[in-house]
């Protein structure tokens, strides 16, 4: 939906992944597509910082559910992104712990990855002016939260709720954190953007090929207006 709104557009090859670069509402943004999974999230977004030089990295397109107070078609602003499949296990169970890191080796106090207070607040000062697209019926709603990453597609309500009590996330995909890490390390600012295709439940795959195409009109419409901020 990004790519349409382009003009001046060229693809530019990079190792073989495709981006296209161009321009909208004034402003040069290269595009790219990322494929599902942390490692297919980094690649690419190592790819395009290292050869293309981006200011910023906004990372969009769309999430599960993991606040009850959520609904599809809503979108997600992530002050704060977080692994929640990287960690320690030991006799007690599962421990989260910062990607990249262990306790006894390389200790950090630090979890997660959070855009800068600059970005932050541009994405603050245009989220309440955004129109939205209807979805069921109803506007969603544009919220500033945290989202949390992981290799595991969530459709399990035990989970959900076990994710949101521990996490305190709004959301959980499969990319945002590990893009958020490999721009932090490479010194690129990043924005996590994410629509609510599902509630992480028992008809999350149903509900993702379903209202997939509907929420990403949204997301859309936030990085455009965020570009336009810039």
């Amino acid at each position: 939906m990004l790519r349409e709104s382009l003009v001046d557009s060229e693809i530019v090859d990079v190792r073989g992944e495709r981006f296209v670069r161009g321009v909208f509402d004034g402003r040069s943004v290269v595009l790219g597509t990322v494929g599902v999974g942390k490692v297919n999230g980094a690649m690419v977004a190592t790819l395009a910082i290292d050869h293309l030089e981006p200011d910023l990295v906004v990372f969009t397109g769309v999430a599960g559910a993991v606040d009850p107070a959520l609904e599809i078609g809503d979108v997600v602003i992530a002050q704060w992104v977080v692994q929640h499949d990287a960690g320690i296990v030991d006799a007690d169970g599962f421990h989260i712990y910062q990607a990249g890191h262990v306790p006894f080796f390389n200790p950090t106090d630090r979890l997660g990855y959070r855009p800068s207070l600059e970005v932050l607040a541009r994405a603050r000062s245009v989220a309440d002016h955004i129109d939205l697209a209807p979805v069921l019926g109803r506007v969603p709603r544009l919220v500033i939260g945290a989202v949390a990453t992981g290799d595991r597609f969530i459709q399990s309500d035990t989970e959900r709720r076990n994710l949101h009590e521990s996490l305190a996330v709004h959301a959980v995909e499969m990319e945002g954190a590990a893009v958020a890490q490999v721009a932090e390390c490479l010194g690129v600012d990043h924005l996590v953007v994410r629509a609510v295709s599902d509630l992480a439940g028992a008809d999350a795959p149903f509900d993702f090929d379903r209202f997939l195409a509907d929420v990403s009109v949204n997301s859309t419409r936030v990085v455009r207006a965020l570009v336009a901020a810039s």
